[in-house]
């Protein structure tokens, strides 16, 4: 065997290790049990001051679910695999950082929620955060008024769209990737 055949086969040998190595494409990992086919997403409960922010929540959820392509989704909680329930606990909105003329000209719009993601067939808890946070920076717009997230978002017709997509992938991520 010459030195180059040596390499060759050292080289294969290490492409067979390494593509058995358990590790998965990022957002598409699943330590979930495979006769989880169905979840139910009820509505999220809204504790905040924040109009429809809990509809925008659970839709962009139950979306991100959806569109990783394993399973089907239901709004209720009767006839599925597992259930995830959610709680939007605080919205908070402060500036990140200032102008010259010390106006803000970022802020950083921060979500608690309270999260669990049950196995309704052995009935544990697969996956909880009581306290899950969530923070999305933005750039300021004219009128901002950094004491009052309602407004914020109301300001830009996408902007509880945009959060709502993000908070939806952090969750759908972390439960299907237990991070």
């Amino acid at each position: 065997m010459t030195g180059r055949q040596g390499l060759g086969i050292v080289v294969a040998l290490v492409a067979l290790a390494s593509s058995s190595c358990g590790y998965a494409l990022a957002g598409r990992g699943s330590f979930l049990p495979a006769y989880i086919q169905t979840i139910g997403i009820p509505q999220f409960i809204n504790t905040t001051p924040v109009y429809e922010l809990e509809q925008v929540f659970t839709e962009r959820v139950r979306t991100e679910f959806i569109n990783r392509g394993k399973y089907k989704v239901q709004p209720d909680n009767t006839g599925v695999d597992a259930l995830l329930t959610g709680e939007i606990l605080t919205i908070q909105l402060a500036p990140a950082s200032f102008t010259d003329q010390q106006q803000a000209s970022r802020y950083i719009l921060t979500v608690t929620a309270r999260i669990e993601f049950r196995d309704l067939k052995t009935n544990n808890v697969l996956w909880e955060n009581p306290q899950w946070v969530f923070r999305e920076e933005f750039e300021a717009t004219a009128g901002t008024d950094a004491l009052d997230p309602n407004a914020f978002l109301a300001q830009g017709s996408d902007a509880l769209e945009r959060v709502g997509a993000e908070f939806a992938k952090s969750i759908v991520s972390a439960i299907l990737e237990a991070f």
